[in-house]
């Protein structure tokens, strides 16, 4: 529960910030579908999902809490997850960049759309991470 409040507030805090700085793909389908499309193609790779978070069900539920009555998503899930291989490969040219993990791919559905997209990642070997998550998006548009 611990680890879903803190997946959650991380979301509330970065959200906006990364506003500019995230790759998105208009998804032609519901959220339902889209969802289900982004976590098949995850788990169809032979990964796991760490952590699936509501962070559009947390916002919707707390907007009044915080003194807020605008409705930023009708839905928002992000999946965290990692992947072994490429995660040893990035953080052995650089251990810092156990900062980027796990990985996010977010699915949101505004203003009538839905959208898939993940977090860019910074310039050198996390370009291969980047890679990977639009591999993985790109499957789930199909």
């Amino acid at each position: 529960m611990r680890k879903t409040i803190l997946a959650g507030l991380f979301g509330l805090v970065a959200l906006p910030a990364l506003a500019g700085e995230a790759t998105t793909y208009p998804f032609e389908g519901t959220f339902d579908d889209a969802t289900f499309a982004v976590e098949s193609a995850i788990v169809g790779r032979g990964l796991v999902i760490d952590l699936r978070s509501h962070v559009g069900e947390m916002l919707n539920r707390t907007g009044a809490d915080v003194g807020s009555d605008v409705k930023i998503f009708e839905a928002a899930d992000i999946f965290l997850f990692c992947s072994a291989t490429l995660s040893r490969e990035v953080m052995e040219a650089d251990p810092m960049n156990i900062a980027h993990c796990p990985y996010g791919i977010f699915v949101a559905e505004r203003e009538g759309g839905v959208m898939v997209g993940y977090r860019n990642m910074p310039e050198g070997e996390m370009q291969k991470v980047q890679a990977f998550l639009d591999e993985i998006v790109q499957e789930a548009l199909k």
